[in-house]
């Protein structure tokens, strides 16, 4: 391969990058990115940076005097992908014409429909969204977060130890449920109420209010949350929209085997726009997790360099972590089929618990609630009965 297209040059594609200098490759290289800004952290920007605590040159994915000889394009976005003609089309009418192409485009942050131009409503996906979230959190006031997944926990409770009054609307029963299950998604969104932070479930919103900037949250039950600040924390979708009719199937992001490659020749996909086939469950999952955008591109950019010879191995498990409230949570695995979850160390009661989930008796996760130690023996543990 004479050039190489990275689409995306967040941490998948910087990852992506390093595994082609690594593995050999000494080609050109070209990175496409949409925002100006070189590759940088996301995980800090709910936590530390929103709270002040981190500048963004703390953010930074590269390390000083880091050189891929590659060719940044940042700032522009991809459009299209000719398999033809085997170029990447940009928004700014250039072409990238390339050998082989990695998918990065990560996702983009939910929004509600109809509250365009209302000042005070954020999302939280970029670092010029965590800038101007970190603006408004510093003039304090009343926080509606609307979702309580691990991105609105985060902020929620960021936004408690910077004063503000904090509510989380969540329209499931249960917080979590989906990645934790009901009963230790129950236990981790106890923090919230251990912290002050007022928990609303099961219902939904029917809309906000406010002429320029939201005053009001407005709740499907008839309920009126006075806001001065909203967060909307309702999950992400993956940036495949441009590469409609270029062959490359999509569902649920790009359609992927266990190794990244995707049905066009020498185009592989990466990190949180890649729906991956995973053998264990012999079913595609798209995970959205920091740890697979830095490892699964080790396999893909094999399978690329190898023209697909390579034989992938399997993946770990995914894991993930989050801080809250001064709470260490970790997990890995799948919880999703699980028939069965128990708690082996510490109590739900004191949020400090190492919980073991399992399928006819076999472990297929396991998460940690400040119990570093214990968690990382067992996770290594999940990934060699897994393998």
């Amino acid at each position: 391969m004479r050039t190489v297209a990275v689409v995306g040059a967040s941490l998948a594609g910087l990852s992506a990058a390093r595994s082609l200098r690594g593995q050999g490759y000494d080609g050109r290289l070209v990175v496409i990115g949409d925002e100006l800004h070189r590759p940088y952290d996301r995980p800090p920007l709910s936590k530390e940076f929103l709270a002040g605590t981190l500048g963004e040159g703390d953010l930074a994915l590269e390390s000083d005097g880091e050189d891929l000889g590659a060719e940044w394009l940042l700032g522009v976005r991809a459009t299209g992908l000719d398999r033809g003609e085997r170029a990447v089309r940009l928004a700014d009418g250039r072409t990238v014409r390339a050998d082989g192409v990695v998918i990065a485009t990560g996702a983009a942050a939910r929004t509600l429909p109809g509250t365009e131009g209302l000042a005070g409503v954020h999302t939280l996906r970029t670092l010029d969204d965590a800038r101007a979230l970190r603006d408004e959190l510093t003039r304090g006031g009343r926080l509606v977060v609307i979702g309580g997944g691990f991105v609105g926990a985060e902020v929620a409770s960021t936004a408690r130890a910077l004063g503000l009054d904090v509510t989380i609307v969540e329209a499931a029963p249960t917080p979590l449920a989906g990645p934790l299950g009901e009963a230790m998604g129950a236990v981790v969104c106890g923090l919230h109420l251990d912290h002050g932070v007022r928990l609303l479930c099961g219902v939904g919103v029917k809309g906000l209010s406010g002429e320029r900037r939201v005053d009001a949250v407005l709740l499907d039950d008839g309920r009126t949350l006075p806001a001065d600040i909203v967060v909307v924390g309702v999950g992400a979708r993956p940036c495949v929209e441009w590469l409609a009719g270029s062959g490359v199937e999509l569902d649920n992001g790009v359609k992927c085997g266990a190794d990244g490659r995707t049905g066009v020749a020498e185009v592989v996909a990466v990190g949180d726009c890649a729906n991956w086939y995973d053998p264990r469950a012999g079913a595609h999952r798209r995970v959205e997790h920091w740890t697979g955008a830095r490892e699964r591109p080790d396999a893909a950019v094999a399978a690329l360099l190898a023209g697909g010879a390579a034989q992938p191995g399997l993946p770990r498990p995914p894991y993930f972590w989050s801080d809250q409230y001064g709470v260490k949570i970790q997990f890995a695995g799948h919880a999703a089929g699980a028939d069965s979850v128990t708690v082996e160390e510490g109590t739900p009661d004191d949020r400090n618990v190492l919980a073991v989930y399992r399928r006819a008796g076999r472990p297929v996760a396991v998460l940690g609630m400040n119990q570093p130690r214990l968690f990382t023996r067992r996770r290594k543990q999940l990934a060699a009965e897994t393998s």
